[in-house]
């Protein structure tokens, strides 16, 4: 009788065993699960943050170069210069509905009949200069290739003008687009920018208005 009890006892205590050993198992299990998702959020918080401070650093290259007062000057590594098309205040006629070399210009009745549910490719002609290139913008190409200075559309990457450093580790060099508005005497200037992060679906775009001080 002593040994039957023996042998029941040793069996639950097998049981227990193995239940507290599936217990731990699906803890470790879903404890890995969840670090895995906190270091996948992480890294994606700070992938969207580098391009965020990417996006801003190219509005303020965009208003450093809006802020060039002589066309023939050319700033230290700068790959291009403006040429004529500065003093910017006096030379909006350069502004072009292609964007040439990042100048944007869209009349007021254009910019009325836009339709921002109903954005296409074949919406040249009612679509804003900042949209995606498939619905009708003109940004071009990411990290295109720049070094024709005078025949390039669309956005202007990072230091073309200005020679601002590259950002280190982005997948494609932030740029903006520079759109002339024009309201009776008073012109201002909306800047739009996107900037990347290390992965290239990682896009943030940002917009600012800029008006050119009377110096």
């Amino acid at each position: 009788m002593k040994r039957l009890n023996e042998r029941r006892q040793g069996g639950v205590a097998m049981l227990v065993v193995l239940v507290f050993t599936l217990a731990l198992t699906g803890i470790a299990i879903v404890s890995a699960r969840l670090a895995l998702l906190g270091e996948s959020v992480a890294r994606n918080q700070l992938d969207l943050q580098v391009a965020r401070q990417a996006a801003e650093a190219a509005l303020r290259d965009a208003e450093k170069d809006l802020m060039i007062a002589d066309g023939a000057a050319a700033f230290p590594g700068a790959p291009c210069t403006r040429g004529i098309e500065r003093p910017v205040m006096a030379q909006t006629v350069q502004f072009t509905k292609g964007c040439a070399r990042g100048q944007c210009l869209f009349d007021q009745k254009t910019r009325q009949q836009v339709d921002f549910t109903k954005a296409s490719p074949t919406q040249q002609d009612s679509a804003e200069a900042w949209w995606p290139e498939d619905r009708g913008g003109r940004w071009g190409n990411a990290g295109k290739d720049v070094s024709n200075c005078g025949a390039f559309d669309g956005g202007v990457p990072l230091g073309t003008f200005t020679g601002a450093r590259p950002i280190q580790g982005v997948q494609f060099q932030p740029e903006y687009l520079i759109e002339a508005i024009l309201r009776g005497e008073d012109t201002y200037f909306r800047v739009t920018a996107r900037g990347f992060g290390y992965r290239a679906a990682t896009e943030v775009v940002l917009q600012s208005y800029f008006q050119v001080p009377q110096l």
